[in-house]
């Protein structure tokens, strides 16, 4: 699992690197960069933090993700997760952010 930087749509607002807590996004020339995203842990802080969905959560194909991208929303209290499958289909789940954390 790792994360997609969409420089396209990045404001570079920086609460992707300020969020990140293995400190692997770094402000480049007004944009979020990661040097290794091999070492990212799939946390989604950043994806989370995104305003722009600029982030995407790469969901693999060795965990069920059949090689799509996740990103989310926020609107009020609520985390809007869009899961788009290469061959266009797209599902989205809805969830309370107060939730979001809880394991």
């Amino acid at each position: 699992m790792s994360i997609e930087l969409r420089g396209e749509r990045c404001v570079g607002c920086g609460a992707c690197a300020q969020i990140c807590p293995g400190s692997l996004i770094r402000m480049r020339r007004g944009t979020a960069h990661m040097e290794s995203p091999e070492r990212c842990w799939g946390c989604a802080a950043c994806v989370k933090a995104c305003p722009t969905e600029a982030i995407a959560l790469f969901l693999g194909e060795d965990m069920g993700g059949l090689g799509g991208r996740m990103t989310v929303r926020t609107q009020s209290a609520c985390l809007y997760w869009r899961v788009r499958l290469p061959g266009g289909g797209e599902t989205i789940i809805v969830t309370d952010s107060r939730d979001a954390n809880k394991y």
